[in-house]
């Protein structure tokens, strides 16, 4: 019986079958993927095939993984060397951003994208808690956006408190697999708890001190909105380290790099130190931002984020 997994608690999976039923199940056995060191085999989003254990309390074992047609990853802050996925099989990936209470900083916002980049997921960026901003905050959060939409990122500004705001976001959801994620305290959970009556998500205060949010999901969790509408609660994530991605790629997944693909002098050219570097040229004459260069050049540079 086929059948989508909705939550994962670790060593126990909700998986909602192709009957209608929703059977709590585990794996038998140790779950390897070919080539893929992750700390959790079994994935939200992921589609699996299930047999039913005849018990009482109506569980059932997962028997297979089906193939996926791409997944959101990172470096697990727990296992060296091992990455941990966020969700599987996803239309679009959401980003929450809030530039106070907490501030989402540029570079996390870059990995992000260059995560969705890597597996062509269309990446939609959130930003959320404009109710709280000061003008000077508001014309710095509306210089951020038109950074990222020159380049062609979606972005939106809403408050999570503001229903209007919040069905201008469920116009993005129809009929897609959508994962939610950012920080913890970013709003997350009370945007979903206000898309659907059914998600009833916990939420706390930003604490106050280094204004720092509270983790309050602690699994992630696929919603069914409707019919072929679902939404996908992730926990917050305080870094996000980047995984299987070599020097070579890293460049093609920086949209506004990869239009100057092939303008510059050397074919192989990393964008660093290299003369006649088109995308340096760019960035001089401020046609690529510097924050997005310098996001770039962390990102060379973090050795283990190509692990």
């Amino acid at each position: 019986m086929k059948g989508l997994v909705m939550k994962s608690t670790g060593s126990w999976y909700s998986v909602l079958a192709d009957n209608g039923q929703t059977y709590p199940s585990r794996l038998r056995g140790k779950f390897k993927i070919k080539g893929l060191k992750v700390t959790n085999p079994v994935a939200v989003g992921d589609s699996v095939t299930i047999a039913e254990e005849g018990d009482e309390e109506n569980t059932a074992v997962i028997t297979e993984i089906l193939p996926r047609e791409n997944y959101i990853i990172r470096k697990s802050t727990r296992k060296a060397h091992h990455g941990h996925i966020l969700a599987a099989n996803i239309d679009q990936a959401i980003l929450i951003v809030t530039l106070v209470f907490p501030r989402t900083s540029l570079g996390f916002i870059d990995r992000f994208l260059v995560s969705a980049e890597s597996f062509r997921i269309p990446a939609l960026l959130v930003f959320n808690k404009s109710d709280v901003l000061d003008e000077d905050q508001q014309e710095l959060q509306a210089a951020i956006m038109d950074l990222y939409e020159q380049i062609g990122y979606r972005c939106l500004s809403i408050s999570a408190l503001n229903a209007e705001d919040v069905n201008r976001l469920n116009k993005h959801l129809n009929n897609k697999v959508s994962l939610f994620s950012g920080h913890s305290g970013v709003g997350k959970s009370t945007i979903l708890n206000q898309i659907h009556p059914d998600i009833q998500q916990k939420t706390s205060e930003v604490s106050t001190f280094a204004n720092k949010g509270v983790h309050t999901t602690t699994y992630a969790e696929m919603f069914r909105i409707e019919d072929q509408t679902f939404v996908i609660d992730t926990p917050g994530i305080k870094e996000l380290g980047l995984m299987d991605i070599n020097e070579g790629e890293l460049r093609d997944y920086f949209p506004e790099m990869r239009a100057l693909l092939g303008e510059c002098k050397f074919y192989d050219c990393t964008h660093v130190h290299e003369p006649g570097c088109a995308v340096r040229d760019a960035v001089e004459a401020d046609n690529i931002s510097e924050s997005r260069y310098y996001s770039y050049l962390s990102m060379l540079e973090d050795d283990d984020s190509h692990r």
